[in-house]
Parts: C-alpha cells; sequence; structure tokens
C-alpha cells in the first residue's frame, strides 16, 4: 500500500463532496419512505424481516413497500463506505489533525444514525424518533460541509478571520436559527398527514398538537432565520468581503426563498407527497450552504513565513 500514490487534494475534496451528497440524500430517500408509507416495509432492525436481512413473501406487507424500505437501508451502506474513503484518503495524505477529526465524525455519526434508525423502526415509527432522526442528518450535512472546507485549506498555513467577530457572531446565530427552524419543522411533520406507514392493524403514533399552530411557529422561525442572513449579507457587504463569501451569500439567500415558497405551496395544496421529498432536499441545501458561509468566516491561508507542501 505504501507503493500507491498519495490521495491528491483534487481527490480529496472529490470524496469529501460526496461525503455531503450521500448524508443529505439519505435523509431525501428517508423522505420517499415516509410519503410512501414503506416506514415499516421492514418491520425489523438490522434484519429486514425476522430470520432475513433482505425482503421476503408477506402477505401482510407489500412488495413496494418493502423494496422502498430495503433500498433506503441499502444506501446506508454507500454512506459508510463513502464515509471510510475520506478516513482513508485524508490519513494517507497525511493531513492536520483538525481534518482527520472532521473525517472520523463521519463514519461514527453514520453508525450513531443507523443506530438512530433502527429506533425508529422498533418504535413503530413513533413521531420524535423520526424527528431526531431528520435532525441528525442535518448535523451531519453541517458537519460534512464544514469538513469540505477545512479539506481544501491547506495544513501548513496561518489561520486567518475573514469575518469581523461580530458577523461571526451574527453567522453563528443563523446557524442556531435555522436549527430551530429544523425542529419546528420536523414537529409540523410529527402532526402532519405523512405517518410513514398506513397498516390496517397499527396506529403510527402521531403528535397530538394543531398542526395549523405548528406551521406558524414554523413559518415565523423561518422569517427569522431569513433576516438574520439577510442582516449578515448586509453586514458583510458594508465592511467588505471576497468573492466567495458573496456567492456563497447569494445561493444561500436563494434557497431559502424558494424553501419557503415550497413550503407556502405545500401548505395550500395538502401536503403532496413530490413536495414533501422536494422540502427535506431543500433542507439540506440550506443547511449545507448556511455551514459553506459559516466555514468561511475563518480559513487558512499561506502567509510570507509559511512554505506551501506541493500536492501529491
Amino acid at each position: 500500500m505504501d507503493r500507491l500514490p498519495l490521495p491528491s487534494l483534487k481527490t480529496q475534496k472529490i470524496i469529501a463532496f460526496i461525503v455531503i451528497l450521500t448524508q443529505g440524500g439519505i435523509a431525501v430517500t428517508g423522505a420517499v419512505v415516509r410519503v410512501t408509507d414503506s416506514g415499516l416495509g421492514c418491520p425489523t432492525w438490522p434484519q429486514c424481516f425476522p430470520g432475513s436481512f433482505v425482503p421476503v413473501g408477506h402477505g401482510q406487507v407489500a412488495v413496494i413497500h418493502q423494496a422502498v424500505e430495503f433500498g433506503n437501508r441499502l444506501l446506508t451502506f454507500l454512506v459508510v463506505i463513502v464515509a471510510a474513503a475520506i478516513v482513508l484518503a485524508v490519513t494517507r495524505a497525511r493531513r492536520r489533525k483538525e481534518v482527520l477529526v472532521y473525517a472520523w465524525m463521519m463514519p461514527l455519526g453514520t453508525v450513531v444514525q443507523a443506530v438512530i434508525g433502527g429506533i425508529t423502526v422498533l418504535t413503530g415509527l413513533l413521531w420524535w424518533t423520526v424527528a431526531i432522526h431528520l435532525v441528525a442528518s442535518m448535523l451531519m450535512v453541517w458537519v460534512a460541509t464544514v469538513m469540505y472546507a477545512k479539506i481544501a485549506e491547506p495544513d501548513e498555513a496561518t489561520t486567518l478571520i475573514v469575518m469581523p467577530k461580530p458577523l461571526r457572531w451574527l453567522t453563528a446565530l443563523s446557524g442556531v436559527a435555522l436549527a430551530g427552524v429544523l425542529v419546528a419543522g420536523t414537529l409540523v411533520t410529527g402532526a402532519g398527514p405523512h405517518a410513514g406507514d398506513k397498516g390496517l392493524d397499527r396506529t403510527v403514533p402521531r403528535l397530538e398538537i394543531e398542526i395549523v399552530t405548528l406551521v406558524h411557529l414554523h413559518s415565523q422561525l423561518l422569517v427569522g432565520y431569513l433576516a438574520l442572513v439577510v442582516g449578515l449579507t448586509f453586514g458583510l457587504y458594508a465592511v467588505g468581503t471576497s468573492a466567495a463569501v458573496k456567492i456563497r451569500l447569494k445561493v444561500l439567500l436563494g434557497l431559502i426563498l424558494a424553501q419557503s415558497l415550497i413550503g407556502v405551496v405545500q401548505y395550500f395544496t395538502d401536503v403532496p407527497e413530490v413536495l414533501v421529498i422536494m422540502h427535506v432536499a431543500g433542507a439540506g441545501l440550506c443547511t449545507a450552504a448556511t455551514a459553506a458561509v459559516w466555514a468561511a468566516g475563518k480559513t487558512r491561508q499561506f502567509t510570507p513565513t509559511s512554505s506551501p507542501v506541493p500536492a501529491a
């Protein structure tokens, strides 16, 4: 193995980007499972059915539900493989400790996610376990995005604070606001029409709160989140910031507005399945974009006293 060429920076970045896609993608396929009522297509965990890790003929579980849920479980293996690949890549490239820590968070977090998914199935899709599952996925997307930014930075360099401290705090506050929006969104889901299963012999436990009240909470938190990002944008433009940060801010604002539009259409069209899937994908994109802005606030750059290390 020592004779193999060390992973180049480009290779590391490609793998890291795929990590972001898979961490967000597993949340999207989870939404597909939920809106197709396939949440209990495999009623046990880690096996699909007692005595079998793969779907089997079962008169009480439709084949399509088995296929959708089992497909989502198979995607978990891809997430694990990619997470292991980034650990291997940065380790062989002898990256700095900070990068290694972020890389190791990927496989460890994926294992935790798998356990949460198992608990969700074993508890019969209890609404708050589904909520935790989604929030954990968004957290993994955030960490994966920051990891990508750290990998892109040179190891032998000086840390440079790009944003003034007040704006750095405002960026962090926008991340907290996003977390509030996501949690409120999971509450709406918990009280909404898509429980993940419609079996005749079981009733999926739901959140017994008026959904209109939860929708108002969700939307008000979204307005607050958007206001913070708008304020951050004006602040960074006022003090002067790099073109890269400006692009990230524009992308983030566009994603928030698009996500808001999807939410409004959902509300007035009785939450169609395809929009649920799009909304979950939008949540992942907003999370990644917010994390990218956060990561841009502090970077590493070469200075006259630091010498670049050629990429392998």
